[in-house]
């Protein structure tokens, strides 16, 4: 590890500048980490990786080596002047100057995968399966705790994991330690694989409104949020709810993705 933070030191001092803290800069500087998501990623000379964030392009310098393909997106205009010095000549890595969550794929069946700052985690992911052109599978670096929430079951569900599980299929990896990474973040990280399931749900609109009202108090019962967030009649909403073979008195946290999409299916 005090190699690879001497050399991204090195780097930084060579430009004159610092890790920033308002775009979440914290570097990976275990080989053994970078491995784990390079074999989690699994990128083949037939694909496209869309790496978010690359930083300094210790998993970028990687990614190249496997892939068809990889485009670098950097907001950081310090990091793409950086990038485009040591690794601008390969033939295999385009680098774009853009923020993700404005930057828009041109394909499909990609794969989306990166160290991502903490505070964009529910926004990519959210942002990336919603779009038209979905990639084939999201592999990030997050944080412990957001993953851990992300892949979460009843009775320990959220809008987050709810969010997310509508439209793919989470799975931690691994677990990384905060030492792992360079300037040291607060908290231990995880490698999170994001499987989405293909096409368009044409109900989605439909089921976010109502996970919405089902999650706008969630130590409330599901009757009193639904029936409040939905403008809906209680008689009316302990009806469909016991359609469905779900107590009035339960909380959202306690449905499965299979009882949301039932709501959305009987809802009149």
């Amino acid at each position: 590890m005090a190699y690879l933070k001497e050399e991204l030191q090195s780097l930084l001092k060579k430009q004159g500048i610092l890790p920033s803290k308002g775009l979440g800069q914290n570097f990976l500087i275990d080989s053994g980490a970078i491995n784990k998501i390079v074999l989690a990623i699994g990128a083949q000379k037939t694909d496209t990786v869309v790496e978010v964030g690359p930083g300094l392009g210790v998993l970028t310098r990687e990614l190249v080596k496997s892939a068809k393909k990889v485009i670098a997106v950097e907001k950081d205009r310090n990091m793409i002047k950086i990038l485009e010095e040591e690794y601008g000549k390969l033939r295999n890595l385009e680098i774009i100057n853009s923020d993700i969550l404005k930057w828009v794929p041109e394909q499909k069946d990609y794969i989306l995968a990166g160290n991502i700052p903490f505070y964009l985690t529910a926004h990519v992911i959210r942002n990336f399966l919603e779009t038209e052109k979905q990639p084939k599978e999201i592999i990030f670096i997050i944080q412990k705790e957001v993953a851990q929430r992300i892949c979460a079951k009843p009775p320990k569900m959220s809008i987050l994991s709810v969010s997310v599980q509508f439209y793919a299929d989470p799975k931690i990896i691994s677990y990384i330690p905060k030492g792992s990474f360079w300037p040291q973040p607060k908290v231990d990280s995880a490698i999170i694989k994001i499987t989405a399931r293909a096409g368009k749900n044409v109900y989605a609109d439909t089921f976010f409104k109502i996970i919405k009202a089902g999650f706008s108090q969630p130590r409330k019962q599901l009757l009193n949020n639904l029936a409040k967030g939905l403008k809906l009649d209680k008689d009316e909403v302990k009806s469909w709810l016991e359609k469905n073979n779900l107590s009035p008195t339960q909380r959202a946290e306690t449905l499965t993705i299979n009882d949301w999409q039932k709501l959305v299916a009987t809802i009149e």
